[in-house]
């Protein structure tokens, strides 16, 4: 008789957790939007009897904080593909103050993965000891993330420090778990209270977030941004990493080292150099910052049509001389022409107040909407500066998908292109960052000679419509004044 195989109570245990966690997820998650959502709907009905508008502010105040606690906890104690949502909703123009404020803080709160596991899958996917490929590795992580978690190393006889991004693992079946549960979310919402199709949103998250988890996907993409931005400028605007090319895999990515503090700790570094942060230094440094971005981004969605869709602040880096660089390439677009070509239209309606090119380009990028309201054009104008612009329509404070008021439920956007979320989610954190820096701008002004220029290309411009350029300082000059 053989003997039987020996039962390993730990594996048995490990292997139970992995098939049960999924379902303790969801049942988390659901519990606890539940709990949020119901809170709100409740409130709703009691704030109704209220009818001091001062009293209804403040009421509204106490239940924002009251689900902002919530919200923090279940991002918190979830991680993963929470800490993104945190970061996509707790922004100033997208979110409660209440909200803000406690979200904020769980941007770059994601836990390590311990350097012994580490050092197993580097092994694993490159084939060879860690001492045999670098001369220094860091067993403390520069910064972790929800996918993965960057260490500074130097190769085998190299000279350079280069950075190492390892994926945790087993986080992808988890991270799929959460997008699923977001997405049947996002279709109860959408016939309820938002009018707004949600569901598309998540679907795109979706397609991104799977990209994210392949790191070879994530070089071509990083040489392919750089080329261009090299190519198309005397000075690139930021800067990109390069590829350390034999050293790629599907989750390991080795790259450039660039030094620099993170955007978020500009205001600590201005105040530790002993400059006044509200002075002309300063002012000039924040605004060559933002035109930089800005610049930047216009140019690959426009011209290219393929960019860089995380411009979050962690992975922004300001370098000597107020240069910028931009990291983590894990989420980029790819937009097909017509809607490239599309968007360069709305950029032109946004920039010159047209409601009738906004209209025209509702249409032509494919954003279906329902509502015959009054003055429906000037409302369609209104949401589009709303969504796609970093400059805020004049008495529009964030975006109030809840109110009656709003232009999202005056227009009730019924389809809405799945490819155009990136252009919209990195819209909304240019004007994220433009808010952290005290500088009300509009991004569709400045790419308005850049939309110009690829509308002209494509014969849907004639040249007697294309506006002169501006000199270059007075164009920057009155692009960040102060309102």
């Amino acid at each position: 008789m053989l003997p039987l195989p020996r039962l390993d109570v730990n594996d048995i245990k490990e292997k139970l957790s992995a098939h049960f966690r999924p379902w303790h997820r969801s049942y988390q998650f659901w519990v606890r939007a539940a709990d949020i959502y119901t809170g709100y709907k409740v409130f709703q009905l009691k704030v109704s009897f209220e009818k001091d508008v001062q009293k209804q502010e403040a009421l509204w105040e106490k239940q924002h904080e009251l689900a902002a606690d919530k919200i923090y906890s279940m991002c918190s104690d979830l991680g993963g593909f929470f800490l993104k949502i945190a970061q996509i909703i707790g922004k100033p123009d997208l979110a409660p103050a209440a909200w803000v404020r406690r979200l904020v803080t769980l941007c770059d709160q994601a836990p390590a993965t311990p350097f012994d596991t580490v050092k197993l899958v580097l092994e694993k996917e490159l084939g060879r000891n860690v001492d045999d490929v670098f001369e220094m590795f860091d067993v403390d992580p520069l910064g972790s993330a929800s996918i993965a978690q960057v260490h500074r190393a130097k190769l085998k006889g190299g000279k350079d420090d280069i950075v190492v991004k390892v994926q945790h693992p087993g986080v992808q079946d988890l991270m799929m778990t959460d997008i699923h549960n977001l997405q049947a979310f996002a279709l109860y919402m959408q016939k309820t209270d938002i009018k707004f199709d949600l569901y598309s949103v998540t679907k795109e998250m979706e397609t991104q977030i799977e990209y994210e988890f392949d790191f070879m996907r994530e070089a071509s993409a990083m040489e392919r941004i750089r080329k261009f931005l090299y190519e198309n400028n005397k000075r690139t605007p930021v800067l990109v990493p390069r590829v350390v090319q034999n050293l790629v895999t599907r989750r390991v990515l080795v790259m450039e080292y660039i030094d620099g503090i993170p955007i978020m700790k500009l205001g600590d570094e201005i105040a530790k150099r002993g400059i006044n942060p509200r002075g002309k230094l300063a002012t000039a440094a924040k605004q060559k910052i933002l035109e930089s971005l800005t610049l930047a981004y216009g140019q690959m969605i426009l011209k290219s049509g393929f960019f860089h869709a995380d411009p979050h602040p962690g992975n922004i880096m300001i370098c000597k001389g107020s240069e910028v660089a931009l990291l983590d390439y894990g989420q980029v677009k790819d937009l097909p022409e017509k809607l490239k070509l599309g968007y360069a239209n709305l950029v032109l309606a946004m920039a010159d107040g047209d409601p009738i090119r906004a209209s025209e380009s509702y249409r032509e990028l494919g954003i279906d909407t329902l509502s015959k309201c009054e003055n429906e054009q000037q409302e369609m104008l209104k949401l589009a500066e709303t969504m796609f612009d970093t400059k805020l329509p004049p008495g529009v404070a964030m975006l109030q998908p809840f109110s009656e008021d709003s232009s999202i439920k005056k227009i009730a956007v019924q389809a809405f292109p799945e490819e155009l979320f990136s252009v919209l989610r990195t819209v909304h954190l240019l004007r994220g960052l433009s808010v952290g820096l005290g500088i009300n701008y509009s991004c569709a002004e400045q790419w308005r000679p850049i939309a110009e220029e690829v509308l002209y290309q494509a014969g849907r411009l004639k040249g007697k419509d294309v506006k002169p350029r501006r000199r270059r300082r007075g164009f920057v000059k009155r692009l960040f004044r102060r309102d």
